[in-house]
């Protein structure tokens, strides 16, 4: 996959999520996906090849940089929580919109009071697969 591809699956994927907004806090080469003033996802370019950082738990961070090539720690961020997604082979869009999916659930439930989540991250998702 290339990282026009990467980052318009992944774009894709969160535009399709309740109450998520994209905006530029950082200067025109960020596009920064927020959920109730949250980050979830960054893309950019700043590296030389379209990447885009996620928030992951931290055993499955590391999980996944050892399964991916493509998977290395979060790109300016904290290394333990975020990772950062780099064109490659080995990704798919499935994989990108259930990492895209994931990084918005989990600011979400560790990041928003219970009375301002838009959706229920235990059971989020969970209607699309009956």
């Amino acid at each position: 996959m290339n990282g026009t591809t990467l980052q318009q699956y992944a774009r894709d994927r969160a535009e399709e999520l309740p109450q998520a907004i994209m905006e530029y806090p950082f200067g025109p080469d960020y596009e920064v996906y927020k959920i109730r003033g949250k980050v979830f996802m960054l893309l950019t370019d700043v590296t030389g090849e379209p990447i885009v950082i996620l928030k992951s738990p931290p055993n499955e961070a590391q999980a996944l940089r050892a399964a991916y090539e493509e998977i290395s720690p979060g790109y300016h961020m904290n290394k333990r929580h975020w990772i950062t997604l780099s064109p490659g082979g080995a990704i798919d869009q499935p994989l990108v919109d259930e990492l895209v999916t994931e990084s918005y659930l989990l600011v979400i439930e560790k990041n928003l009071p219970k009375h301002e989540q838009p959706v229920d991250p235990q059971t989020f998702g969970q209607e699309e697969s009956l």
